[in-house]
């Protein structure tokens, strides 16, 4: 489903709580879109799964079928996306030619799968969907995988679909039900859990100098960089009032841009 006047009224106005997980949430709903229209399944989001090493790699949304787990990555970029599934870089550049760098989605993707596949045991068919925003355009993205699969938002119903119709039905409802409660106790994780799941993320990237002087944190997953304007965001820490000393991301770009991120 395309996006509508009043999705694009709501990324105006919206709760700043909200916008970080906006694209998630617009995933989720061309998801009830599939089941409304037939192809059932359970929905899961933000699900920390466990890794070896005590961290833990948190997967956007998942839909459990009966053909098998669709696992989405959830990107919410503007502008024009270049990339190919065997670089680790892929490229977004805004129309005033600016470019930014963010980490392969497909690869990010892959690792959610093998934490995924170590969790729930083998035997599941695991498609890896990577969603981009309507307002960007897939200028040039390459991808040599045929289980990998690439789209903007609006061709989330479609690619269901085509997967649907070429696979054999391979989970029961009961088992159905079974992973979506084993998968769901993790997504009603801790705040320990999750600021533990940052703090690890934010220690593999190094701290880079913006052009304003202000460090920025480089994700694998990239939340460096506005879902609204494509600027970089930078830490900041709230002067003023209920939440002053909190440390936020802000869009570099402010004033005129006044997305924030809350940490």
């Amino acid at each position: 489903m395309a996006k509508g006047i009043f999705d694009i009224l709501l990324d105006r106005v919206m709760d700043a709580n909200w916008t970080g997980k906006y694209g998630e949430k617009l995933t989720e709903r061309e998801l009830k879109f599939v089941q409304f229209f037939g192809r059932k399944g359970k929905i899961l989001k933000n699900i920390y799964l466990p890794k070896d090493n005590g961290e833990t790699s948190e997967v956007d949304v998942i839909f459990i079928t009966k053909k098998g787990i669709f696992v989405f990555e959830s990107k919410n970029y503007s502008g024009w996306i270049f990339g190919d599934e065997n670089n680790r870089n892929w490229t977004a550049m805004l129309a005033n030619k600016q470019k930014n760098s963010f980490y392969n989605p497909i690869m990010q993707n892959r690792t959610h799968l093998k934490w995924m596949k170590n969790y729930i045991g083998e035997g599941i068919p695991l498609f890896s969907v990577i969603v981009f925003s309507e307002r960007c355009e897939l200028k040039k993205v390459t991808v040599h995988s045929a289980d990998v699969k690439v789209i903007k938002r609006d061709r989330i119903y479609a690619v269901v679909r085509d997967y649907w119709n070429k696979h054999v039905d391979v989970l029961s409802e009961a088992r159905i039900e079974d992973l979506y409660e084993k998968l769901k106790v993790l997504t009603e994780v801790d705040d320990t859990v999750k600021a533990d799941h940052i703090k690890n993320i934010e220690s593999k990237y190094k701290k880079t100098e913006s052009t304003y002087g202000t460090k920025i944190i480089q994700f694998p997953h990239q939340k460096n960089i506005c879902p609204k304007c494509g600027k970089e965001l930078v830490l900041r820490v709230a002067k003023k009032g209920e939440h002053a000393g909190r440390q936020f991301y802000g869009c570099s770009g402010f004033p005129q841009c006044r997305y924030i991120q809350n940490i």
